[in-house]
């Protein structure tokens, strides 16, 4: 239940801490990695060595595997491979040359000579024949035809007679009423812009004048009023009339 397995937790917990702490072996340093292997020392002669070829490995049946005989666990290896040796030596050992043609006597020479069913003329050059042959003229390639895709669908037809579709004198009026009214709509427009213009023109010519004349007249206003503002300060010096009347000053517009 849970109240036992509780007490055995505790029970586990006491003796736990009653134990001092101990190490299996003693603590040190993490030793650095060499960067190349260390060579492996020579095994011994009755062990096999590790990592060896198996293009070397005399464990490793060469030849036909069909014919491989089945060696019992306690063959010797050396003598079994010195068998093989001499095997090979002995297939690679060619059989005796055939004896040469014996020397030819004095006064003789050997040749050599024919001994076919049928006799071959021999020469030293061989025969030569010479033959010709002409072909015919190439004849020009036909351009390639016009691509025509195939019809697809069903062909129909109607016939239309004259007047049926479009009357142009009928259609045409219209279309010229509409030229016409917009042309002459247009030329009119242009001849009232054109005396707008005109008449803008003539009204500020006229304004220009009146504005000239005024200008005109007021500086000879002012050019007189200069001259009698003179003449009296010149009668005022030497003890002029004192009844005279005063004189209107000329106005700006």
């Amino acid at each position: 239940d849970g109240g036992g397995a509780e007490r055995s937790l505790r029970q586990w917990a006491a003796v736990m801490q009653s134990v001092p702490y101990a190490h299996a072996s003693a603590p040190h340093t993490v030793a650095p990695r060499r960067k190349y292997r260390e060579p492996q020392a020579p095994a011994a002669e009755d062990t096999i060595p590790l990592g060896t070829n198996m293009m070397f490995d005399k464990r490793v049946v060469r030849g036909n595997t069909y014919a491989a005989q089945i060696l019992p666990a306690t063959a010797n290896f050396d003598q079994l491979d010195g068998e093989r040796k001499t095997q090979r030596h002995t297939k690679r050992h060619k059989a005796p040359a055939k004896p040469d043609t014996p020397d030819a006597v004095s006064g003789r020479k050997h040749m050599d000579v024919q001994t076919e069913q049928y006799l071959e003329e021999l020469k030293d050059r061989p025969v030569e024949v010479e033959a010709d042959t002409q072909t015919d003229a190439f004849l020009d390639q036909l351009p390639a035809p016009i691509f025509i895709p195939m019809k697809t669908g069903v062909d129909a037809e109607t016939q239309v007679e004259d007047g049926e579709l479009f009357d142009f004198d009928a259609e045409v009026e219209p279309i010229l009423e509409v030229l016409i009214g917009k042309t002459l709509e247009q030329s009119m427009m242009e001849v009232m812009e054109e005396e707008e213009l005109s008449n803008m023109r003539q009204h500020q010519e006229h304004f220009e004048q009146i504005r000239n004349a005024e200008l005109a007249e007021t500086q000879r206003l002012e050019a007189a009023e200069q001259r009698r503002g003179g003449g009296e300060g010149r009668g005022g010096g030497g003890g002029g009339g004192e009844g005279a009347p005063p004189q209107p000053r000329g106005c700006r517009r």
